[in-house]
């Protein structure tokens, strides 16, 4: 009897946040990893030409097979994208800035790669969210990531105090992002829906040359410049102190 031919693996390759050199983020394995792929799935295939470029690759970026994840609609499409692990070659995930699957797409080619009996291996590189609860001093034993949060001011309000509430009741840090564009008109929401003493904290620039941490009160943040945020990548956290209970006994 012949036996299978082996098959490849599903590399999930971390990006980095911004310009900076890849070994001053990325360790010496998921580089080499990164090095040897041919054969790509990508979040946006400009994006990924011009991080894979800096890696410094043995083979010219025009002899990659990269496939646009957002292409990868039905399951012929997954099956597609995952041909060449099914032939014996290592295949590549990889987001635009982060680790993919993580806040981005790629889900779904995971699943697909389970499905097919494909090995998946995640590799270590820097993600924002991780890094902004490491960095905040909040609750890192629970914590929920929201994603984005509504646009239109009165829901975005509204989102917020439901975050501050489920905070509260909860105990856990409630971790959300927004468009860097509109990174000053969240921080003047926050000031304004919730309750004074509710901890805020936002880390922008995350393991770029200008990374920046802020940590206060909610009343704080009403009165804070904003601009200094604009159009920086960040994170955004909150966490709410439980309200005391009524009756409750003073303690002696």
């Amino acid at each position: 009897m012949t036996s299978a031919a082996p098959r490849g693996t599903l590399y999930l390759v971390p990006s980095l946040l911004g310009a900076v050199a890849p070994g001053d983020v990325l360790p010496a394995r998921t580089l080499e990893v990164a090095r040897n792929l041919r054969d790509w799935i990508v979040e946006t295939p400009k994006s990924a030409r011009a991080f894979l470029a800096t890696l410094g690759l043995p083979v010219p970026i025009a002899g990659l097979a990269m496939t646009p994840v957002a292409a990868l609609t039905d399951a012929h499409a997954l099956a597609a994208a995952l041909a060449p692990a099914l032939r014996g070659r290592d295949v590549g995930l990889l987001s635009d800035a982060g680790c993919p699957g993580v806040a981005d797409p790629g889900a779904a080619l995971v699943a697909a790669a389970h499905a097919a009996k494909l090995r998946v291996v995640p590799l270590v590189g820097p993600s924002a969210i991780l890094l902004a609860l490491m960095a905040a001093g909040l609750d890192g034993q629970r914590f929920a990531f929201h994603g984005y949060l509504p646009v239109p001011r009165e829901a975005r309000i509204a989102a917020l105090r439901a975050l501050e509430a489920r905070s509260r009741e909860r105990g856990e840090t409630q971790v959300f992002i927004e468009t860097p564009y509109r990174n000053t008109t969240m921080i003047a929401a926050l000031g304004e829906a919730l309750a004074p003493g509710t901890i805020v904290c936002v880390a922008a620039d995350l393991t770029l040359p200008g990374e920046e941490i802020v940590r206060a009160a909610a009343a704080s943040w009403r009165h804070a410049d904003a601009r200094r945020f604009d159009r920086r990548p960040a994170i955004f956290l909150l966490h709410a102190a439980p309200r005391k209970r009524a009756g409750a006994q003073r303690s002696m």
